[in-house]
């Protein structure tokens, strides 16, 4: 899948100050722009500002501030020149471009009878750069399956330790079929684009041959929604937490779904302890646990726990 590089995310006049950052792409997590402030962009986990003349500092001294005209020609130029059709994505405070990058956005909100009707004014821009590793999951497969059946598996991890990675890369596999498996028909729902980096409803993201996604879609109502429509065998959705989604997830696997989820967490003692998942592990709804964490900058598996939270390896 072409993806856009990070000079093709700035009109011409501001391609200048992206030359040296080209060279790290791959090590790019997100570029921050705040009107008249000064430009951040974060590396492996750290944060770094943007000189004048495009090089990469750690202080801010010199550094580059976007202006409010830079704000505007941005982000027209991200919308091809067409805000309006955009608007359905940005009350939700993001949009998505070509190759799955996610805009975030902040400014003036529009309300209408209570509810968001747009953002004007826009003041910040997130852009969150998409990447994909292909083969992230390779170490995971082998304990997800038994005699070629799917094993319902949660993957805990705090921010920027590479869950959705993982989850995106066990998708891929999951429906393409893999040594331990049959390709299976899987139901993404990809409440916040992140999954599948859709852009006009097109996955951007190598996601398998045999995925369905629903984009920018609330999870409880998008898996009654797949149910009903796609006949999943297996449904993926990422960063449960409340009781409306644990109910859901219920409800789909009573339907004969594998489930694959993240949450948030920085521990698997630590979602144990959670309000809404006590029943959750009552009933061994989930068969396998994978814990994420980080170690010298790297995104690693640190333990795969089974459904009574035998620990069944470490530091994959």
């Amino acid at each position: 899948m072409e993806r856009y590089g990070i000079e093709e995310l700035f009109p011409d006049y501001l391609r200048y100050l992206w030359k040296e950052v080209i060279r790290i792409e791959s090590k790019l997590q997100e570029i921050r722009l705040r009107v008249n402030q000064p430009v951040i962009i974060r590396i492996e986990n750290q944060e770094f500002f943007l000189h004048k003349t495009g090089k990469i500092i750690y202080e801010n001294s010199d550094s580059y501030q976007t202006t409010e005209k830079d704000m505007h020609q941005i982000l027209n130029y991200l919308c091809n020149y067409s805000i309006y059709a955009y608007e359905d994505e940005m009350r939700q405070g993001f949009f998505t471009v070509p190759g799955g990058h996610r805009i975030g956005i902040t400014g003036q909100v529009i309300q209408d009878a209570d509810q968001i009707r747009n953002l004007k004014y826009i003041s910040s821009l997130n852009i969150r750069i998409a990447h994909e590793i292909k083969g992230a999951a390779d170490k995971a497969i082998p304990y997800l399956y038994h005699q070629k059946e799917l094993y319902n598996t949660m993957i805990i991890s705090n921010p920027g330790c590479g869950k959705t990675t993982i989850l995106r890369d066990l998708i891929r596999q999951i429906s393409n079929g893999n040594r331990y498996g049959n390709g299976r028909n899987v139901g993404v729902v990809d409440e916040r684009s992140e999954i599948a980096g859709s852009f006009q409803g097109i996955p951007q993201n190598d996601i398998g041959i045999r995925t369905d996604v629903l984009d920018a879609c609330p999870k409880v109502q998008g898996m009654m929604m797949l149910i009903r429509s796609m006949s999943p065998r297996v449904i993926a959705v990422d960063e449960i937490g409340s009781l409306e989604d644990i109910r859901a997830l219920k409800t789909a696997m009573q339907c004969g779904c594998n489930m694959i989820v993240t949450v948030h967490a920085a521990s698997f003692e630590e979602v144990k302890q959670k309000e809404w998942f006590c029943e959750m592990f009552c009933v061994q709804m989930f068969e396998r646990f994978i814990e994420m964490g980080k170690a010298k900058q790297s995104c690693l598996i640190q333990h795969i726990y089974d459904a009574e939270g035998k620990e069944l390896c470490r530091e994959l």
